[in-house]
């Protein structure tokens, strides 16, 4: 029943609109990664101001998290999806035209970097919501598998095309490049509805809403324990992004077409992953184990620039983010089906926090590429994440029991 229900889900015009739209948006957040991480290893030649420009894109999204959550519980979310965009492509096409004009520094990256980021945190906990409006609970993982397929071919477009642009037009141009993803992303929910949204709009403050979601996460210690896995494998499994900079440059030698091509394998690695998400709900023993997998793919990653050069790099890649696309998929799921409706945006909020600690690890991960290599920052943090992984699987044994 699996093909035939994710192909059902597209009989939906909403869905089919949000399809689109995270599309359009993936090609600008990835396009994005590697034109920032390029820009910035070209501006201070430093794989640890790498990780700082990569952790301001993720720095906001720790504070907003939350009071975004709180926010999509209240409006529209489709609207807020089209503004977050729209913001996005401003702070894109900004820094384009600064680098084309040859003024650009690095605290033009950081600041407009960290712009962005805020804003990405409203659109991230808003789309989680949507996504439960468009096709509900029975169908949310499946719903989520097809639109994290999306995102992945997004960001395959985003990652090849904007290494090349970097290649033969340089950063400005790729810059511009991202703000039109940006902007074809917002596009498609011009025409959408606000979908199914039982609960009724929450009453009193933003700060009332806030408040309410830190009660139902001290009062339910699944919430908390599903972020605290959840920031483990951002900070340590997903912040081996910030490497791959230096990983094509200094190591494989590949330059910024190298670059897109590894970004593009972490795409091609998320589709394969995604493409093989059972259609259950997906259990907590389950997600447990693919973060062990996934951090053990990370030293895996660690040795095969010295074995097997640049193609079995790539390959690698793309069982590191198969891993990857399944945690997050998990993590997106579980926390959606275990808060109660009216908590619905404030639990993709949730998982935004979670996400927000991702500073924490790409300026570890920097640090250790700086002191010690590419290949020492890679399998240490691998080897915390499987004993994170297996940390939470014996002391919160409820868990496995989702």
């Amino acid at each position: 029943m699996g093909p035939i229900l994710r192909l059902a889900l597209f009989r939906l015009p909403d869905f089919r609109r949000l399809a689109a739209s995270i599309l359009g948006n993936s090609v600008g957040m990835m396009g994005e990664t590697v034109v920032l991480g390029w820009l910035t290893l070209e501006l201070t030649n430093s794989p640890f101001l790498v990780g700082v420009a990569m952790g301001m894109r993720a720095l906001p999204l720790f504070f907003v998290g939350v009071p975004a959550g709180a926010l999509a519980d209240r409006f529209p979310r489709h609207r807020l999806l089209m503004v977050t965009g729209a913001g996005q492509a401003l702070t894109a096409s900004t820094l384009g035209v600064l680098t084309l004009v040859g003024v650009v520094s690095l605290t033009h990256v950081l600041l407009l970097t960290l712009a962005a980021g805020t804003l990405r945190g409203l659109e991230h906990a808003a789309r989680q919501g949507y996504t439960h409006d468009v096709v509900g609970g029975a169908a949310l993982v499946p719903g989520m598998a097809v639109l994290g397929v999306a995102m992945r071919a997004g960001w395959l477009v985003g990652s090849l095309g904007v290494g090349a642009i970097i290649a033969r037009y340089g950063s400005g141009a790729a810059y511009l490049a991202v703000a039109t993803g940006f902007l074809a992303g917002a596009l498609p929910l011009l025409v959408a509805s606000s979908g199914e949204r039982p609960a009724p709009p929450p009453s009193g403050s933003l700060w009332q809403g806030v408040v309410d979601f830190a009660a139902a996460t001290r009062n339910d210690g699944t919430l908390f324990v599903l972020m605290l896995i959840t920031a483990g494998a951002e900070m340590l499994g997903f912040s081996h992004q910030v490497l791959l900079p230096s990983l094509a440059r200094d190591v494989l030698r590949a330059g910024p077409e190298g670059l897109g091509a590894l970004n593009a394998a972490r795409s091609i690695g998320g589709i394969v992953g995604l493409a093989a998400a059972s259609t259950r709900r997906g259990g907590g023993a389950f997600f447990v184990g693919v973060v062990v997998a996934f951090g053990a793919s990370l030293i895996v990653l660690a040795l095969a620039p010295h074995v097997v050069g640049f193609a079995g790099v790539v390959a690698v890649l793309v069982v590191v983010n198969a891993m990857g696309a399944l945690a997050d998929l998990l993590a997106q799921s579980l926390l959606q089906l275990s808060a109660p409706a009216h908590l619905r945006g404030r639990a993709g909020g949730a998982w935004v926090v979670a996400i927000g600690l991702a500073p924490l690890g790409q300026l570890q991960i920097g640090a250790l590429a700086s002191l010690f290599g590419v290949s020492v920052a890679f399998g240490t943090s691998g080897l915390a994440l499987v004993a994170l992984a297996g940390a939470t699987a014996l002391l919160f044994p409820r868990v496995r029991r989702l």
